[in-house]
């Protein structure tokens, strides 16, 4: 399966350089599931025209997949996401998605977000990736 450049997403005023936005995006794709071993990534240059960004920025996302083992190059075809065994002991994964947690419930507060409203939205965003 090919994925198509418009899934993505990009903020330039979020603070998070854009490559590790999809660099991000791409590793929540392949952790939801939406993105299997084998699916192939847009080529550079339709992600870079659909995200409005230049196609430098695109290739460095991609290398940092590559290098993190996420995608491979297939000659003549593009990226394609890599099998990868999930990485870390379930202590440390859980630790990970703490601190992730922590800083989206930090600002949850920041907006005035309740208890029930805060859970409200983590029950729907896991119900949206379970499809």
């Amino acid at each position: 399966m090919s994925i198509t450049p418009e899934l993505f997403q990009v903020s330039p005023s979020s603070g998070v350089p854009i490559f590790r936005q999809f660099v991000d995006q791409v590793n929540a794709m392949v952790a939801s599931g939406k993105l299997r071993p084998g699916d192939m990534l847009p080529s550079t240059r339709d992600v870079a025209k659909a995200l409005e960004v230049n196609m430098m920025t695109v290739s460095k996302a991609y290398s940092r997949l590559e290098s993190e083992g996420v995608a491979e190059r297939v000659r003549g075809l593009g990226m394609r996401i890599c099998s990868s065994p999930v990485l870390g002991t379930v202590t440390e994964r859980k630790q990970e998605f703490k601190d992730v947690a922590k800083k989206a419930i930090h600002r949850a507060r920041q907006l005035g977000l309740t208890d029930e409203q805060i859970l409200s939205v983590v029950n729907k965003i896991l119900k949206d990736y379970s499809l």
